[in-house]
Parts: structure tokens; C-alpha cells; sequence
């Protein structure tokens, strides 16, 4: 296991470098550098070359990414002149937020995914698992925005049930402490992970199902409900966990659609902004915790399926 553990950090490590010397290089893609695409096309170019120096973008690029990757290891991730703010402070004012959607809508999306995928395996081409199935393909080919701008039309502005808004408080109780506010972006951000996982559960359970040690089990004499949640449920569980490891980039990347629709003050929507500001301090700092989050949810998903399934450690 440890062999194991050390080529997945290993391969990650990897990973990491690649991700954030091209993040960096791409920087450079913007018209003019990226310089001029903060200050705009009438700066003088007295002030490009300021700029240029004090972010020492006239440097070899070997100098910026060793000097930036140092920065980082420092926990400094720039500052956002557009903002006056630095981008660590900014991220640790809205990643939260985002933190709390993208728990909630895991929580809900886990909470019915999982159970009702079980269901229709157990249920195969039963009326219920015809309709939890268009339900679900229904989640795969919705895109997030559209469901998002359609809830808010039907329950917002048709029927007045909801508010067309998310929570606006700045801080995490405030947000919390308006769940009625809550309910359209949770749902909207639930509903495609639900689809994803009561597919991959049913699948998996469907393959579990005709395997020998159920046909063992049962002629053991082990009950149905034995059979299907003490033994079937659980192998059934690998893929889920490679989902889980793979959906861990949401947590920081996954709501942006969701965050612009509902004007929800999380990360999303100050990634957004700065996208349209040019603000690229803000838009690397978002990147680099984005690509370390899958990476950390790649070696997760590996460490899980080591300790589900030992022939994968080979």
C-alpha cells in the first residue's frame, strides 16, 4: 500500500507542475500580455513597462513560474488591483460559500442518487425505473444555467414560492439562516450529480447482481435485503467513490453558472467577474485551487479504490 501511495503523490506531483506552468504560460495569451489586458488598450507605454517590471513579466519564464510557485508556497496568491484586495483574502471571504453549496447540493444529490439508483437496479424495467430513468437523463442533458433560469421563471416569477436570488449575507450564518433562498440553487446544483450517480449506482449494482458470490449468498440462505445492502451495496460503492473523488473540483469550480444565475456571492461569481474584469491574479489564484482540488480528488479516488479493492494497489 505504500508503493502504492507513493507513485499516486508521485504522478501527482507531476501533475501540478504541468498544470501550473501552462496556467501561467496562458496568462501570456491574453492580446497585448497581461498587462495590457488589466490596464487596458489606452495605457502609456511607460506604465505597461512599470507593470511589467513590478510583475516581473520581462523576465524568463523560467524566473516568473519560480518566483510565482515560491509565492504560493508562501500562501500568497497576489493581489487583485481591480479589487485593492488580495486574492487570498478574497478567496477565503467566498470560497466558503461556495463550500456550503457544493456540500449541500452533494449531501442531497448523494442522499437520493445513491438509494433510488439501488432501487431501480433491484426494480429493473419496472414503471419506476422507467421514470427515475428519464428523470435522470432528463439531469444529464439539462445544462446547469438553463435549469437554473427555468426554476427561477417557474417558482420565482410564475408562482412566487422561492426568491429568484440566492442568500445575499456575507457571511456563512447569514447564508445558512436563509434556507428558503437556498432551495432553487441547491437543487439546480443536486440535480446533475443526482443523475450521475443513481445511473452509476443502478449499473453497478445490476453488474454485482449476477455475480457468484450473490447466487452463494443466497443459497446460503441470506435474506434479500442481506443480500443487496450487505453484500451488493457495498462493492457497489467503487465507482461511487471515483465520483466523489472526481466531483471534489465542484467544491471550487463546479457552481460558477450557478453562483452568475442566482447571484450567489460565492468563488463562482468572483471568478466571473474577474474573467470579465481581466482581473488575472484573481483568475490564477481560482485556477491553481481548482487544479489542486482535482489532483487531491484524483489521489483520494485512488486511496479509495486501495482500500475497496486491494488488486488495485497492483
Amino acid at each position: 500500500m505504500v508503493g502504492f501511495l507513493i507513485r499516486r503523490v508521485g504522478q501527482s506531483i507531476f501533475v501540478l507542475f504541468i498544470v501550473t506552468a501552462g496556467t501561467l504560460g496562458m496568462m501570456h495569451l491574453f492580446p497585448g500580455g497581461p498587462v495590457r489586458a488589466l490596464l487596458g488598450v489606452r495605457a502609456s507605454p511607460f506604465l505597461i513597462n512599470y507593470y511589467n517590471n513590478l510583475y516581473g513579466f520581462n523576465k524568463p519564464f523560467y524566473e516568473q513560474y519560480i518566483k510565482w510557485v515560491g509565492q504560493l508556497l508562501h500562501g500568497n496568491l497576489g493581489f487583485s488591483d481591480k479589487l485593492n484586495l488580495s486574492v487570498a483574502n478574497l478567496m477565503a471571504q467566498d470560497l466558503p460559500k461556495t463550500a456550503i453549496l457544493a456540500f449541500l447540493g452533494f449531501f442531497f444529490a448523494l442522499l437520493f442518487g445513491i438509494p433510488l439508483g439501488v432501487y431501480q437496479a433491484v426494480r429493473r424495467n419496472s414503471v419506476g425505473d422507467y421514470v427515475l430513468t428519464g428523470v435522470s437523463f432528463l439531469g444529464y442533458s439539462t445544462p446547469t444555467f438553463f435549469l437554473g433560469l427555468v426554476l427561477v421563471d417557474w417558482f420565482a416569477i410564475d408562482s412566487h414560492l422561492f426568491p429568484p436570488f440566492a442568500p445575499q449575507s456575507s457571511s456563512l450564518l447569514g447564508i445558512l439562516g436563509d434556507p428558503h433562498a437556498l432551495v432553487l440553487p441547491v437543487f439546480t446544483y443536486a440535480f446533475g450529480f443526482y443523475a450521475i450517480w443513481s445511473r452509476y449506482m443502478r449499473s453497478n449494482v445490476l453488474d454485482n447482481l449476477v455475480q457468484d458470490y450473490v447466487r452463494t449468498a443466497r443459497a446460503k440462505g441470506a435474506t434479500e435485503r442481506r443480500v443487496i445492502w450487505g453484500h451488493v451495496f457495498r462493492n457497489s460503492l467503487v465507482s461511487i467513490v471515483t465520483l466523489l473523488g472526481l466531483s471534489l473540483p465542484a467544491l471550487v469550480g463546479g457552481a460558477i453558472l450557478i453562483e452568475v444565475v442566482f447571484n450567489f456571492p460565492g468563488m463562482g461569481l468572483a471568478f466571473y467577474q474577474a474573467a470579465l474584469n481581466n482581473d488575472f491574479n484573481v483568475l490564477l489564484g481560482f485556477t491553481v485551487i481548482a487544479t489542486t482540488a482535482t489532483i487531491v480528488g484524483n489521489l483520494l479516488a485512488d486511496i479509495g479504490y486501495g482500500l475497496l479493492d486491494p488488486r488495485v494497489r497492483y
